[in-house]
């Protein structure tokens, strides 16, 4: 079987079913031969950050020399971006060999797309013979295919009302599932998250006799900056990569884990860690600026919690504009109406697109809340035309595309096609 051909049966498993419970990752995992229970791995889970905090663990413990695996989602344009080794994606021959092999146990224990990509980066990561793997949850965290780790450490960043109809209708709720994460005796970390939720995940801790450390004790706010002081190391500066503040939030929350789990103790290790996140991963879609006249910004704000933190970044160099547009789209489970309102005032121009998922919000969906808070509003079906309209307009105006990460999924390859 080549890769297309194990692609498409992949993809064919319906990537956007939520299955509730572990029993048919656990059965075929068995059935393959619990990769999971070999590797020594750090499991993180939240609502925002969890992606690009992953990433900093991992390319921090790669400076460290560690062999290095990471495990995130969704891709943006290749499925091998979800798995990857000290920067190096999986490659196609893998995964046509997993898909090959395991196509009767796929069928026999009902996979979904995650399910299986899960199982596969838990074989990949063993077989290649990494040190640790970095695990970033898919939705949740209690249910989550990944559930079947017993990690060293868990990590749990900023946590917003998301997969309301899945986690629960309130942050204690959110907390409970994302807490389910954390096992007997693992360090946990957790970033800066409300009060009602902490107490959850301390219940948890304390249940299983974990041991919690909470982001907001060890740092300092100084001019902008985040200062972060542990036992074993002080920082007072440090160059992040990825722009906007929250990230500042996500290497703290990634270099005290690092800190308190491992036996690093040279500050130059975690500071070129985080310095080289992107060369050292291959992070997308963090605020990143694709082209600059135009300028093209593509952000994976997906919530509203997000969507602030992109908005709070994008003001800051707003006024360089002539003229600042917004292409959105988003998922059907998203608190939509609080994401619109947040945009409204912010842009001169807001068009909607609507991608080709199941879970995707429709056009009229959009449209429907859009004229509820009389938000004006335009309409791409192209979005290939769209993009080359944009490129060959006025080079003081600014484009940002955000909302799915799903979307910048569509616009990286058609950007790629248009800027080469």
């Amino acid at each position: 079987m080549d890769i297309q051909d194990s692609l498409n049966k992949l993809f064919a498993l319906h990537q956007f079913d939520v299955k509730l419970g572990l029993d048919n990752i656990t059965g075929f995992l068995d059935a393959i031969g619990n990769p999971q229970k070999k590797l020594k791995t750090i499991h993180i889970a939240g609502s925002n950050g969890k992606g690009s905090t992953a990433s900093f663990i991992a390319s921090i413990l790669m400076e460290s020399g560690y062999r290095t695996g990471l495990y995130t989602s969704p891709h943006f344009v290749k499925f091998n971006e979800r798995i990857s080794i000290n920067g190096k994606l999986i490659s196609d021959d893998y995964i046509a060999n997993f898909i090959d092999r395991n196509q009767k146990k796929m069928d026999e224990y009902h996979l979904t797309f995650f399910e299986v990509t899960t199982a596969m980066a838990f074989e990949y990561f063993l077989f290649m013979g990494v040190d640790i793997a970095v695990i970033e949850t898919g939705l949740g965290g209690r249910l989550d295919a990944t559930n079947v780790l017993n990690p060293l450490a868990c990590v749990i960043t900023p946590l917003s009302l998301e997969h309301t109809n899945i986690l629960g209708e309130d942050l204690e709720h959110i907390a409970f599932e994302k807490s389910e994460i954390i096992k007997p005796g693992c360090k946990t970390f957790i970033g800066l998250i409300p009060e009602e939720a902490i107490k959850i995940i301390e219940k948890k801790v304390n249940s299983v006799k974990a041991e919690l450390f909470c982001l907001e004790e060890y740092i300092v706010e100084k001019n902008n900056n985040i200062q972060l002081y542990t036992e074993e190391i002080q920082f007072d500066e440090w160059e992040v990569p990825l722009i906007g503040k929250h990230q500042k939030y996500n290497a703290a929350l990634a270099a005290l884990c690092i800190a308190k789990s491992f036996s690093i103790d040279d500050p130059s290790i975690i500071i070129n860690g985080i310095k080289n996140v992107i060369k050292n991963t291959r992070i997308q879609g963090r605020y990143e600026i694709v082209l600059d006249k135009p300028r093209i910004i593509l952000d994976s704000a997906h919530n509203p919690q997000g969507i602030e933190s992109l908005i709070n970044t994008f003001k800051t160099g707003k006024d360089n504009y002539k003229k600042s547009t917004l292409l959105f789209s988003v998922m059907k489970d998203k608190n939509i109406k609080q994401m619109l309102l947040s945009v409204k005032d912010i842009f001169d121009d807001i068009y909607f697109y609507e991608l080709s998922y199941e879970r995707t919000a429709s056009i009229e969906t959009l449209k429907s809340i859009a004229d509820s808070i009389s938000l004006r509003y335009s309409v791409t079906d192209d979005l290939k035309f769209f993009l080359t309209q944009y490129i060959s307009g006025p080079k003081e105006n600014c484009l940002v595309a955000a909302g799915s990460m799903y979307l910048l999924g569509e616009v990286k390859p058609i950007l790629s096609e248009l800027l080469s």
